[in-house]
């Protein structure tokens, strides 16, 4: 089961896109509110019906973890308590564990990307301590994918779906959605 976490202030495109291409992939992709209601307001005042709450979460079931960025959602999942003990226990248990945007910050402000090369948007790099920081739109170090910034968001979408769906899978999907990067 893949988790993506939203906040209110989330970027919408770095959502949606991972979720539509996760989902396309036939993945079993629950998006989970960090506040005690389903609907979540993006940073563009868009708001999404959640499957479930962080409190009703069984973080034994993900394989993977999912934070967007966008502002203040970025600020948001860094302050959620509910949130900080299962992603740092499930990244160093090996769940693969992505972030986009301002989101890596998350990471770097747990002490999980020491060692590892992340990117980010410009201006968070002072958060993402102890990484090896990069400038590419999508970056995969283990356990580990981080995306730059908004225009990353299918390109970070489809490095996920990868781990998850193959390359053959994936190669037909970006065809048939006419992803040309």
């Amino acid at each position: 089961m893949l988790h993506i976490f939203l906040a209110d202030g989330f970027e919408d495109i770095e959502a949606i896109a991972p979720i539509d291409i996760l989902r396309r992939c036939r993945l079993d992709v629950r998006t989970v509110s960090i506040s005690d209601s389903l609907n979540v307001t993006s940073a563009h005042g868009n708001t999404l019906v959640c499957n479930q709450l962080i409190s009703d979460t069984d973080f034994a079931e993900s394989e993977a973890l999912l934070l967007p960025g966008g502002w203040p959602g970025a600020k948001n999942l860094l302050e959620c308590e509910a949130l900080r003990q299962p992603l740092v226990e499930l990244f160093h248990r090996g769940a693969l564990t992505c972030a986009i945007c301002a989101a890596p910050m998350v990471l770097g402000e747990n002490g999980l990307l020491e060692g590892r090369r992340a990117t980010c948007y410009p201006g968070f790099e002072e958060h993402l301590h102890g990484a090896t920081l990069s400038t590419e739109l999508v970056v995969e170090d283990g356990n580990l994918i981080t995306g730059r910034g908004p225009g990353a968001a299918m390109a970070f979408g489809y490095a996920i779906a990868t781990r998850f769906a193959g390359e053959e899978f994936v190669s037909r999907l970006k065809e048939g959605m006419i992803f040309a990067y």
